[in-house]
């Protein structure tokens, strides 16, 4: 492999209408497109995400992956407003086994976009700033290093929007945080700082400011990449063999579950009441 010694320029990999990639030095950096202040997965990134990942993975210059926000977060979580007409139409309290399937394929399909990011051969480095909510921890969850600045807030939130999480949180969490914590984090929807995601061990090291968190996760994927590279892939496969296996599991129980509960009167009642700025009242049915 040849080395690379100044940046590229934003390469043609696909998902450049959700991210942006630059390589350098065998390391490439993933950055989400910021959408206003933050950055809201939409249907681009679960379409799109599967491929930008495995041209990344098959990339022979490409050995270490740094993920980042633009903008002023990591993530804010799944556009809601963006992925509105696919849940709308799927989602109702009277959906019958035609759109229930339809939701269930819907979950398959999104969650091969995070699946994508655990399956990269090369190593992932989540370099999290600002919110990261929702989708944003089912990202992170499928990386194989997490990294914070102080300002970092997470939040496992779905439960808030009558929604069990089915995007990866729930699969791989508990392999990294453990069970009591993912447990904390799932049935209360709160909100976390960078310290306490320390003390939890979601994030192995918090940087003081944004700007010396992007240098350390650089830092670090620097280290990595002067290892040999077939050792590193092999590492992260190793060890992907048993997590992975029960990820899948996980993944494959709560797509039929949702596509067979997540239907409610709860789950309109927290779209209306996100459309409308309100705090929902749910009913349980």
């Amino acid at each position: 492999m040849s080395e690379l010694t100044a940046p590229s320029q934003p390469s043609t990999a696909p998902g450049s209408s959700w991210a942006s990639v630059t390589i350098s030095a065998h390391v490439a950096e993933v950055t989400l497109t910021a959408t206003g202040k933050g950055s809201r997965q939409g249907p681009a990134f679960w379409l799109e995400a599967p491929a930008l990942f495995g041209w990344l993975d098959a990339h022979p210059e490409v050995r270490v992956i740094v993920l980042r926000g633009g903008g002023e977060a990591f993530s804010h979580g799944l556009d809601l407003v963006g992925m509105s007409e696919d849940l709308a139409s799927i989602s109702t309290p009277g959906a019958g086994a035609k759109e229930r399937t339809t939701l269930h394929e819907l979950i398959v399909r999104m969650q091969r976009a995070t699946s994508a990011i655990a399956a990269c051969r090369k190593p992932v480095i989540a370099a999290v700033h600002g919110w990261c909510i929702g989708a944003g921890l089912d990202i992170i969850s499928a990386c194989d290093v997490r990294l914070c600045s102080a300002d970092a807030k997470f939040s496992l939130r779905e439960v808030k929007l009558a929604i069990v999480a089915d995007m990866g949180s729930l699969a791989r969490l508990p392999g990294i945080i453990g069970q009591g914590a993912t447990r904390e984090l799932a049935l209360t929807g709160d909100d976390v700082d960078a310290a306490r995601a320390k003390d939890l061990k979601l994030v192995s090291k918090v940087l003081p400011t944004p700007s010396e968190l992007f240098a350390e996760a650089h830092a670090m994927a620097a280290r990595i990449a002067a290892n040999p590279p077939r050792v590193v892939e092999g590492v992260k496969q190793v060890l992907n063999v048993v997590s992975e296996r029960e990820a899948r599991a996980s993944l494959e129980y709560v797509a039929v579950w949702n596509s067979a509960f997540m239907p409610s009167n709860d789950l309109l009642e927290s779209m209306g009441a996100f459309m409308e700025r309100r705090a929902p009242a749910f009913s349980g049915t």
